[in-house]
């Protein structure tokens, strides 16, 4: 196998949500409460739900971007690559980044749909919610047949409910949702309450990949606000740990065929972990009564139910044998920071190379869209237009030249550059949160 050979699928992207997204998705009298995307005197762009402002939408879509501005994340559609939002634009830069399909995460109602949570009048929430996953699935999805991997939202806030959204959207074909990794921390019953029950059995019962992702629940602490930021940006990633020791704990893993993705955590730390996990089971199973079935360790729940990924991973990759070669799946991240965008296919392929054929298709692909049950070379019509080299071939005409928004603001006289800290990035996120509540006319 060589690089243009490999087929790539993401099992981690993300779409800033379109100023169209729902449009076709709610009835009239629906439309009387629906969200609204509008501009401030600033030109940032946001949202309104329930008359309160959320966010800037565009936080991290950084994707094409010139480096030196990545700390200047964009504010409204117009600052980022049109692949962020429209579908058309990202098939394109799919295309020229030699990737075959992508799963996402939404940005504006949070990875995991918790923006839904916090509305007061929750059968509207309801609504909205699974318009979102009505426009993700038909629209977002749906435009290009075998190229996004559908990945719906479930309202949490009700079990009864999760469980019928679950049933809705696997009818339309989508066997994946966003669940929040610690569901504990946002006031509802850990994942090992029986409350929960119905879920897992639900998600058993029509073939469902739980994914969740980092920050859906707990968060990379800053170890000080005087701390360089580069710290906290190293363990985002590792920051699923302790959210994955507890689902690998979970009793309905030995109840259920659950199969769990740890989304945007990287592997080089997996094979310690499974190395301690095991060793604590060894060392104190007799009196925590920890029970993993006849003969079974923790490491055997973990390769059974779990799948992780990685942006770029080269010790995970050599060592893949302590984690397992049907465990490990590729991420892209688009638009994020961390993307390798439109490079992916020159990064993997020094990373993979090493691997035999079968090994590297089930990184790059195959575990991928077993664990998400989904169909690409079907609608693709077969496997030779789903390599790397055809989908660069249909995207010679796509500019991924870097491009500048005008950069950060000259230094003063004398002024000299000095580290980003983390206080640097919370006063940044606490500016945007206390424009939030604030209801704005269009300028």
């Amino acid at each position: 196998m060589q690089l243009e050979d490999m087929i790539i699928v993401s099992v981690d992207d993300h779409i800033v949500e379109p100023p169209t997204m729902y449009d076709n998705h709610l009835t009239q009298a629906q439309k009387a409460f629906a969200p609204e995307l509008r501009k401030d005197k600033n030109g940032a762009d946001y949202w309104l739900y329930e008359g309160k402002r959320t966010g800037a939408i565009g936080l991290n879509a950084v994707v094409g971007r010139v480096k030196e501005e990545y700390g200047c994340e964009p504010v409204s559609l117009e600052q980022m690559r049109k692949g962020s939002w429209d579908i058309h634009a990202r098939i394109e830069d799919m295309n020229a980044n030699g990737i075959l399909a992508s799963l996402n995460f939404p940005s504006v109602v949070q990875f995991d749909g918790f923006l839904f949570h916090g509305m007061e009048n929750r059968k509207n929430a309801l609504t909205l919610l699974q318009a979102y996953n009505d426009w993700h699935i038909d629209e977002w999805c749906g435009a290009y047949p075998g190229r996004n991997i559908p990945n719906a939202l479930v309202p949490y806030w009700d079990p009864e409910l999760v469980v019928d959204e679950i049933k809705r959207i696997a009818q339309k074909g989508c066997h994946a949702i966003s669940f929040c990794d610690n569901p504990a921390i946002k006031g509802y019953a850990s994942i090992h309450n029986e409350a929960w029950n119905p879920m897992w059995k639900a998600c058993a019962d029509n073939d469902i990949c739980i994914n969740i992702h980092i920050g859906s629940g707990a968060q990379a602490p800053h170890a000080s606000m005087e701390s360089p930021i580069d710290a906290w940006i190293t363990t985002m990633p590792i920051s699923i740990v302790n959210s994955a020791a507890d689902w690998l704990h979970l009793k309905a893993l030995g109840d259920y065929p659950l199969k769990i993705a740890l989304s945007e955590g990287g592997i080089g730390w997996i094979p310690y972990f499974l190395e301690r996990a095991d060793f604590s089971f060894q060392q104190h199973n007799a009196w925590t009564h920890a029970d993993f079935g006849p003969g079974r360790r923790p490491s055997d729940a973990f390769r059974e139910h779990f799948l992780t990924c990685f942006v770029d991973d080269k010790f995970g990759l050599a060592n893949i044998e302590a984690i397992g070669e049907d465990n490990v799946a590729y991420e892209c991240d688009y638009p994020h920071s961390d993307t390798l965008w439109p490079h992916v296919p020159e990064h993997l392929w020094e990373s993979v190379k090493h691997l035999s054929d079968t090994v590297i298709n089930k990184v790059t692909h195959e575990n991928a869209l077993k664990r998400l049950n989904f169909d690409v070379f079907g609608p693709m019509g077969g496997r030779k237009n789903c390599t790397v080299a055809a989908l660069r071939e249909q995207a010679q005409h796509v500019d991924t030249a870097p491009v500048s928004f005008g950069g950060p603001a000259p230094l003063a006289e004398g002024e000299v550059h000095r580290r980003v800290t983390s206080g640097d990035i919370v006063r940044m996120f606490m500016d945007v949160a206390k424009e939030d509540g604030v209801v704005e006319e269009t300028a």
